[in-house]
């Protein structure tokens, strides 16, 4: 894969006098993830680039009726109405479209055995939006899915299936967010990172920057997912990637420009 210098990533670098293309059409940004709260780990350049004027969606995959590690609400359709609520406001503290939200099972994208038809919806709903919102640049979780989470994978092997076929309306910059292990250890500091999850530091080769108003924002959207995080985590993680990012969002872009004629031989 190649280096690409912070000059270069023109799809997510805009000037910040405004949105801008050549004929000042204002950039739009697409973050797809599996759940209400995957978006914590970029949301410092969310609300970044809608503060510079880009348009910035977030499309949710699932319900969240099966997640909530912070709260007495049953799973089911209460937990999944609670979390849309706090998506919802997550939206609002970062700035952002409010969040798309698609509905589809949590938990249970991979359950091929059940529903053997549900991936074959989840594609073309998510190329609709695709084809509909026209992004300039898409995020998704890395092919680890961050935490290994399959609803994660799943949601990233689908975004990337559609960049790889060429869906109409869906670019080729596409950048793979991911959870330091910084990140990790304040939120379960017995249990720490996940063994081989987290990818090397160099194919981090994009840093995007952000100020401390865009890391302020990002700390409430994080709070809104009280069903998620208690506010003894929101404080441990905000601290802990505010030292770990110092300024500087890492992603891993999608594509490699490099061609060549043999798999041991480096391209020249």
């Amino acid at each position: 894969m190649r280096t690409v210098t912070l000059t270069a990533i023109a799809a997510l670098t805009l000037s910040t006098a405004g949105p801008a293309s050549a004929q000042g059409t204002p950039k739009t940004l697409v973050a797809v993830f599996a759940h209400g709260d995957d978006e914590v780990p970029v949301a410092p350049i969310l609300a970044r680039y809608a503060r510079d004027g880009v348009q910035v969606y977030m499309i949710i995959a699932t319900d969240g009726a099966q997640g909530g590690s912070n709260t007495s609400i049953p799973r089911g359709p209460e937990l999944a109405r609670v979390r849309s609520e706090e998506v919802r406001c997550s939206t609002e503290a970062l700035g952002i479209h409010p969040p798309i939200l698609l509905g589809f099972p949590d938990g249970a994208l991979g359950n091929y055995a059940a529903d053997p038809e549900l991936l074959y919806r989840l594609t073309p709903r998510l190329s609709e939006e695709l084809q509909r919102l026209h992004p300039d640049a898409l995020i998704t979780w890395g092919p680890d899915g961050a935490t290994g989470h399959p609803d994660h994978r799943l949601v990233s092997s689908i975004v990337t299936q559609l960049v790889r076929a060429g869906a109409p309306g869906v670019p080729d910059r596409l950048f793979y967010a991911s959870i330091p292990v910084e990140g990790f250890r304040p939120m379960n500091p017995a249990r720490g990172a996940p063994p081989l999850l987290i990818p090397q530091a160099k194919y981090f080769t994009v840093r995007v920057p952000f100020a401390a108003a865009d890391f302020d924002a990002a700390r409430r959207a994080m709070t809104c997912h009280r069903t998620q995080y208690s506010e003894d985590v929101v404080q441990r993680v905000a601290e802990a990637m505010r030292q770990a990012w110092n300024g500087m969002l890492p992603l891993a872009p999608w594509f490699s420009t490099s061609a060549g004629t043999d798999l041991f031989s480096s391209p020249r």
